[in-house]
């Protein structure tokens, strides 16, 4: 796991862009603390941030070079299936300098081209240069794990892991007006675009192939051809299904065990971080697991399952309990490493979890990705419902305009319970598009038009819209509703959180339920296997029932969610009224409408909050940022 940045340019790059290579190595230290490497190759220039995770030798350094010399490579994170491809390299005459993955990849390259990307089992971004015909190839992994964000002028490319990395080159610090307005709706920016204007992230699954010229080809590798994936199970009885789902999940797990350093699992109490620490602990002996609670906060707490389920496998257990104090320190530690907007507040808790697991492991197993591809959410339900149409729905919708004055609040059962009522009966008189963004966003679009000075751009916003929903809008299946949500929730906002709070720490995090086979699997057995009127995520929970203690499925579904209320009407209330968001700043900063910023404050210290606490935080972390990186 590292951090990867460098030019690739037409022309032979000045000793002024050296210096922009070495700032921009030096702003992702964190993500690779154990070994720094910068290489010039006239015109292109390579950077590299490396945390050692396989083959730990100095000799696996980078960015690293083919024993020809033609290629070069830089290389963040892992390939579970090295061994494998590096004896079928062997037999074709390779020999190999070190253990390390990154050597396979450059000589799997040589050997089969770009075809060998299809060969690789693992999570990954990565830049190869051939010296020799001055061609560049810039690869991301098949689910977007790893980040990989570029700028593209006439005659020069830059790429980094991170955007502060990228913004020590040559490029203007311009708001994407666009991605403003998604992200005031959605609280994060969706790939592949950025919150600065021409700044991308490369697609998941995809390769560019840069020319000596500097032209730019895009290419898929790989690309989840849904409804039609690979190996059809959709005969499969629930039975077997269940069967071939542990069968897949039990090697997924296998093959993210493999490292040269200590490594443990997430353990939050939740099914999918249990049902990963249950196949995980079967594998070594006192595995270590890692939860965070709440202190102040019991609403939020859920460490007593993870206990449970700590104590069932004998793992040796850390509990990080944490006062309102400690979460108010890395509420301004995640804000400060944030380096584009991203306001998924449960990002705290992650960075809290990362920091104080890096202390104890290199590497942490997680259940990443579970609720997008088998219906974990309360939105799934909610969309099951409405397709199934019944006396719950109707009795919902006929109320609809009691939900819609009753006190809204995610702080209290009852609040929470009349906020999820009135956001479905909103959503029963919309069609699945609408439904579905409006679910998924925390200011609905009028909300945040107001709320922006400057109008966003209105084909370019209905354009990124309507691509994200096409499969929705198209088709009449339930998993239509996932695959959006693995193309946009997924990637854009739990894997990135999960990145820049794991990186900020130097820790890496992998994901079993996202090795492709999985994927594959769970894109091809029948929407009733995932979800029913009684069950979300049905096929993940009836195979846990045997490992798992009875004790967590008795529960409601919490999500990593924390307590961000209560602390704006506390802790927080000084940086709200007196820095990021007081009237002084947001009149100097010219980009939001002050009244509506002073309502959205009222409507937080009101008896009526809805998720305006999500909204305001929307604001203070872009705020910040803004501060940062912009004024």
């Amino acid at each position: 796991m590292c951090g990867i940045t460098g030019i690739i340019s037409s022309y032979n790059l000045s000793e002024c862009e050296g210096k922009q290579v070495v700032r921009a190595v030096a702003k992702i230290e964190k993500r690779g603390p154990d070994a720094e490497g910068i290489k010039s190759y006239g015109s292109s220039i390579l950077g590299h941030r490396r945390l050692s995770i396989i083959d730990i030798n100095p000799a696996s350094d980078q960015p690293m070079e083919d024993a020809t010399g033609r290629y070069s490579i830089v290389f963040n994170g892992e390939i579970y299936n090295h061994k494998i491809l590096k004896a079928d390299l062997t037999a074709k005459g390779y020999i190999f300098q070190n253990e390390s993955d990154t050597e396979v990849l450059l000589n799997g390259y040589d050997f089969y081209g770009t075809a060998f990307l299809n060969k690789l089992n693992g999570f990954f971004a990565f830049v190869i240069y051939d010296k020799k015909d001055k061609i560049s190839l810039v690869v991301r992994d098949r689910f977007g794990i790893k980040p990989l964000l570029f700028y593209k002028k006439e005659n020069a490319f830059y790429f980094a892991s991170e955007m502060k990395a990228l913004l020590e080159y040559d490029i203007p610090r311009e708001i994407d007006h666009t991605s403003l307005y998604t992200y005031l709706q959605l609280n994060y920016v969706p790939e592949p675009h950025s919150m600065i204007m021409g700044v991308k992230k490369l697609e998941p699954g995809h390769y560019l192939k840069i020319d000596a010229q500097n032209r730019v080809q895009k290419i898929p590798f790989y690309q989840l051809d849904y409804p039609k994936v690979g190996e059809n199970y959709a005969d499969l009885t629930y039975n077997s299904a269940k069967n071939k789902f542990l069968d897949i999940l039990d090697r997924s797990v296998e093959k993210r065990m493999v490292a040269d350093v200590p490594l443990g699992t997430f353990l939050s109490g939740g099914i999918d971080s249990s049902l990963i620490t249950a196949l995980a602990a079967q594998k070594v002996q006192n595995l270590s697991t890692f939860s965070i609670g709440f202190k102040d906060d019991p609403h939020f707490d859920e460490t007593e399952y993870a206990l449970a389920v700590a104590k069932k496998y004998n793992t040796n257990h850390h509990v990080f309990s944490l006062s309102r104090k400690d979460m108010v320190q890395s509420l301004y530690e995640t804000i400060d490493c944030i380096d584009e907007p991203f306001a998924d507040s449960s990002a705290l808790a992650v960075n809290a979890l990362s920091r104080e697991t890096k202390k104890h492991v290199t590497v942490a197993l997680s259940g990443d990705g579970a609720d997008e591809l088998f219906s974990g959410y309360h939105k799934h339900m909610g969309e099951y419902m409405m397709r199934k149409k019944g006396f719950k729905l109707q009795m919902v919708k006929s109320l609809s305009l009691a939900w819609s004055v009753l006190p809204k609040s995610r702080n209290s059962k009852l609040g929470n319970l009349f906020r999820k009522l009135d956001k479905f009966a909103t959503g029963a008189s919309l069609s699945k598009e609408k439904r579905y963004w409006l679910w998924a966003s925390l200011l609905n679009e009028a909300d945040a038009s107001n709320l922006m000075l400057k109008s966003p751009q209105k084909e370019s916003y209905l354009k990124r819209k309507e691509e994200i929903l096409a499969v929705i809008a198209k088709g009449d299946d339930f998993n239509d509703v996932l695959y959006t949500d693995v193309n946009l929730v997924l990637q854009s906002d739990m894997l990135r959180k999960v990145d820049l709070m794991s990186m900020a720490n130097g820790l890496e995090v992998r994901t079993p339920f996202l090795d492709h086979e999985v994927v594959n699997f769970a894109f091809s057995i029948p929407t009733k296997y995932k979800i029913d009127e009684h069950m979300k995520k049905k096929i993940v929970q009836d195979v846990a029932r045997d490992l798992l203690p009875e004790k967590i499925y008795n529960r409601p579904k919490k999500g990593f969610e924390i307590p961000l209320h209560s602390w704006m009407n506390n802790e927080l209330r000084g940086l709200i009224e007196n820095d990021l968001l007081s009237d002084e700043f947001i009149k100097s900063q010219n980009l939001f409408n002050l009244h509506y910023v002073q309502q959205l404050k009222n409507k937080l210290y009101s008896i009526d909050p809805e998720d305006s606490q999500a909204n305001i935080y929307a604001l203070l972390v872009f705020n910040s940022w803004w501060k940062k990186y912009i004024a």
